[in-house]
């Protein structure tokens, strides 16, 4: 079993990606806990920026934090910020999102999930920095179909830009880790939800439309399954897993590798979700019922780079950390739909 030293790391925690979903929602913990926190964002448009600057605005008059608008992929930059305010850990969350958004602009994937991820291993090389906690994906469980996956699973087989970006920085935090001695882990994300969630994920686009009387698409004709995972369980986990550093795993078998773990390296990978799929007739039916209208469906078939069904087993987290997700799909839309209700104002 991989090794782990549980101690606080020293603040400031540098958050990447602080103005968007997840990095919003982690900086907002990381502060109610008394934390400082230096938050770095570069406000690309992907979607409407307004949403990215409101989810600043929570934050920037919070006591303890430290808000930088900066592209990671400028690396004099980032190392300049480190030189000036000396992080103890980095949660890095920033990165280009989506899965179809790729087969049109596959340069802002390099350059963001790439160049920024390597400028970052490259700062936390320089500074020594105690722990980097990273954001991977279940995407890169890719055309891999035995469910629940595993870390232990192939990840061989990347259906979509976006996921074979995720998985190469999972590779290149190992080999850093082992060059250079940094503690990385990298969190499997599945399907996270929730209020100040972005556009184009399914509860939030699904709601907008609902509300507008408009069409929903519903791709291969709603057959499909995710582990849709409220932010809030999200949170608990990274904030849990950041204060419990990687070590070489002596117990690591060389002759039959896994690849969550290594004996070479202070590395882990984990799954982050809930840990129990949902169809998406069902996700669509649970957020019909918290709006109080009805959706206007309309059946698509299956998108390039998407897949079926995602299910997480968080087995390792839970044996970790004592990770456990605590909200349901019907409290967390409940949530998700009253936020959505106050923030857009319909």
């Amino acid at each position: 079993m991989a090794k782990h030293a549980s101690s606080p790391i020293d603040d400031p925690i540098l958050v990447t990606g602080a103005a968007g979903f997840v990095g919003f929602h982690v900086t907002q913990r990381l502060l109610a806990d008394g934390r400082r926190v230096i938050g770095v964002d570069n406000f690309t448009p992907y979607y409407d920026v307004r949403l990215k600057h409101a989810r600043w605005g929570q934050l920037e008059d919070r006591k303890g934090f430290l808000g930088v608008q900066m592209d990671l992929a400028n690396k004099d930059q980032l190392l300049a910020l480190c030189d000036d305010h000396a992080p103890g850990g980095f949660i890095h969350l920033a990165a280009q999102p989506g899965v179809r958004y790729g087969m049109e602009n596959p340069g802002a994937y390099v350059d963001s999930n790439l160049v920024g991820f390597m400028n970052v291993l490259e700062a936390a090389r320089a500074h020594e920095i105690a722990h980097l906690v990273f954001a991977s994906t279940s995407s890169v469980y890719g055309a891999n179909r035995a469910m629940p996956y595993a870390e232990h699973q192939s990840t061989a087989h990347p259906l979509s830009l976006y996921a074979a970006t995720k998985r190469a920085n999972e590779l290149l935090a190992h080999s850093y880790a082992h060059l250079f001695r940094i503690p990385c882990t990298g969190l499997r994300f599945f399907t996270v939800y929730g209020p100040w969630g972005r556009p184009d994920m399914a509860p939030q686009k699904f709601a907008a439309r609902i509300f507008a009387g408009d069409q929903i698409e519903v791709y291969n004709g709603g057959n499909l399954t995710r582990d849709f995972t409220f932010v809030e369980d999200i949170v608990e986990g990274v904030v849990r897993v950041l204060d419990h550093v990687p070590v070489a795993d002596e117990g690591w078998d060389p002759m039959a590798p896994t690849p969550d773990a290594s004996g070479v390296a202070p590395f882990r990978i984990f799954n982050i979700g809930r840990g129990a799929p949902v169809n998406l007739m069902d996700f669509i039916a649970t957020l019909e019922k918290h709006i109080g209208r009805k959706a206007n469906m309309v059946m698509l078939d299956m998108q390039p780079g998407d897949v079926e069904g995602t299910w997480c087993d968080v087995s390792a987290l839970e044996r970790a950390v004592g990770y456990r997700p605590r909200v349901s799909l019907d409290e967390g839309l409940a949530k998700t739909v009253k936020w959505f209700r106050a923030f857009y104002k319909v």
